[in-house]
C-alpha cells in the first residue's frame, strides 16, 4: 500500500469531530509507526537485553 493510500485510510477511520492539529498528530504517530516498522524489518534496532545493559550503565554514572 502506498503512503498516500494509507493515509488516505488513516483519515478516513478518524472520528469527523478532529482538528487539524489532531489529524496531523495522529499521522506523526502513523508515521513514526512505519518508520519503526522498516527499521525492524531492517534490522535496524538493539536487542532487549543491549537496552538493558546500556540502560543499567547510564544509570550508574
Amino acid at each position: 500500500m502506498s503512503d498516500k493510500q494509507s493515509v488516505l485510510e488513516a483519515v478516513g477511520q478518524m472520528p469527523e469531530t478532529l482538528t487539524i492539529a489532531q489529524i496531523r498528530e495522529e499521522l506523526l504517530i502513523l508515521e513514526k509507526l512505519s518508520e519503526g516498522y522498516a527499521d525492524s524489518q531492517g534490522g535496524r534496532v538493539v536487542p532487549h537485553e543491549e537496552v538493558k545493559r546500556q540502560y543499567a550503565a547510564w544509570l550508574s554514572k
